[in-house]
């Protein structure tokens, strides 16, 4: 199950990115989806989650800056980012849950995508 996420590149702090993630050879509505990211050195965090009626979940540090979304219709999950922080530099990496529901953990997610990089300078 393909999953190829993009939108990734260098931004200023306070900036603004959107991430997308096109997924393929599954029924892409019956699954969550998840965005999770890895900084040099540590290791890889959940940030957002969607389930498959949309219901999300949130990082702490990241509420009220990022927002997932999907769009079953084009087999894609989005996370908008805004007001973006130096740390929120780091890999970025989409996944699909292993059933509906989406949550903040690694375990419940089986396939992940190549990851993109966002690189947010002071």
């Amino acid at each position: 199950v393909p999953l190829q996420a993009s939108g990734g590149g260098l931004v200023q702090a306070g900036g603004s990115l959107r991430l997308s993630c096109a997924a393929f050879g599954y029924i892409f509505s019956r699954y969550g989806m998840g965005w999770f990211r890895q900084a040099p050195g540590k290791e890889r965090e959940f940030v957002a989650a969607i389930n498959w009626i949309s219901s999300t979940y949130y990082k702490d540090s990241v509420k009220g800056r990022f927002t997932i979304s999907r769009d079953n219709a084009k087999n894609t999950v989005y996370l908008q980012m805004n007001s973006l922080k130096p740390e929120d530099t780091a890999i970025y990496y989409c996944a699909t849950s292993k059933s509906a529901q989406a949550t903040g953990y690694m375990r419940d997610y089986d396939y992940w995508g190549q990851g993109t990089q966002v690189t947010v300078s002071s």
